[in-house]
C-alpha cells in the first residue's frame, strides 16, 4: 500500500522510450516543461551533464522500456524508479509496457475511467482499461514512422517515404503514393475497428491520443472518418500525468536498490 504524499516542490520526470528521452520538468503537481533528446552512449555523469547537476538535488523519477538506457543512470544521485508492479492498475502482466501503463493511469486520471488511450510513438498501442482500473487488453503494431522506415531498409528499390501532409488518395499513381496509401488508409482502418469495437463494450468510455505522431495520424483520421477523430481527445502529456500521479503518492525505490 502507498503512502499518500505530496509532491517534492520542483523535480524532473524522465520516460525513456524506444527512441528518445521524454523530459518534463514540474513545479509540484503542474508540469511547467517538455522536451526530448537523444538516447545516450555513455553515462550522463560521464558525459558532464552540467544543466543536470547545477539543479541538483532536485529529484529525477525514471520510467523506461529500454533496459540498456536505464542501466546507464544506475549511479546517478536523486534518482528513483517507477516501475510496473507500483501502478495502481489491475491485471497488468509482466511484460507489459510502462509507458503504457502510465499513459492510461495518467489520462484515466484526467479524463475519468474507463479509458483507451492511443499511444503513437515508435511502435502504435492501444490500451483499454474499465472503470475499476481493471486492464480489458490491448493491441501493438509497427508506429508510421516505422512501417515508412521499414519499407526502404528491408527492400532493394523501395524509396523513404515521408508523412504526407493530408490524407493521401486510395489509389497511388507512383510507388511513394502507393507506399503512403497502403500504411495510412490500412492503419486508419485498423483505428476506426478497434475504437468502434471499444465503445460498443464501453459506451461512456473517454479516447484519448499521445505520441509524437499523433498529430499528422488525426489528421488523417479527421479526413477520413471525422466522426471517430471527433471521439478522440489529444492528450500529449499523458505519461507525465501518470509519472505525477506516482510521484504524489510514491514509495519507490532509488535507482541504486534496483536490479537492473
Amino acid at each position: 500500500m502507498m503512502k499518500l504524499r505530496s509532491h517534492p516542490p520542483n523535480w524532473l520526470g524522465l520516460m525513456i522510450g524506444n527512441s528518445r528521452l521524454h523530459w518534463g520538468k514540474f513545479q509540484a503537481e503542474t508540469l511547467v516543461e517538455t522536451w526530448d533528446t537523444q538516447h545516450l552512449n555513455q553515462s550522463p555523469l560521464e558525459m558532464g551533464w552540467s544543466w543536470l547537476h547545477q539543479i541538483s538535488p532536485v529529484p529525477l523519477f525514471i520510467a523506461s522500456v529500454v533496459p540498456e538506457q536505464m542501466q546507464l543512470w544506475q549511479n546517478y544521485p536523486q534518482a528513483e524508479i517507477i516501475t510496473l508492479e507500483l501502478l495502481p492498475l489491475e491485471g497488468l502482466y509482466p511484460t507489459f509496457g510502462i509507458d503504457r501503463g502510465l499513459a492510461v493511469l495518467g489520462a484515466g486520471n484526467q479524463l475519468g475511467f474507463p479509458i483507451l488511450v492511443i499511444d503513437a510513438g515508435t511502435a502504435l498501442t492501444l490500451t483499454g482499461v474499465n472503470q475499476n482500473r481493471q486492464l480489458i487488453g490491448g493491441a501493438i503494431l509497427p508506429g508510421l514512422g516505422l512501417q515508412f522506415s521499414s519499407l526502404s531498409n528491408r527492400t532493394a528499390t523501395l524509396p523513404q517515404v515521408a508523412f504526407p501532409e493530408s490524407l493521401p488518395q486510395r489509389w497511388g499513381v507512383n510507388t511513394s503514393e502507393a507506399i503512403a496509401s497502403g500504411i495510412i488508409h490500412s492503419m486508419i482502418a485498423g483505428l476506426r475497428e478497434f475504437i468502434t469495437a471499444w465503445c460498443q463494450e464501453f459506451p461512456h468510455s473517454k479516447i484519448s491520443i499521445t505520441g509524437g505522431d499523433r498529430i499528422p495520424l488525426m489528421t488523417y483520421l479527421n479526413s477520413q472518418y471525422p466522426k471517430i477523430a471527433a471521439l478522440i481527445v489529444d492528450t500529449p502529456e499523458a505519461i507525465f500525468w501518470g509519472m505525477s500521479a506516482m510521484v504524489r503518492d510514491r514509495n519507490l525505490p532509488s535507482l541504486n536498490r534496483v536490479s537492473l
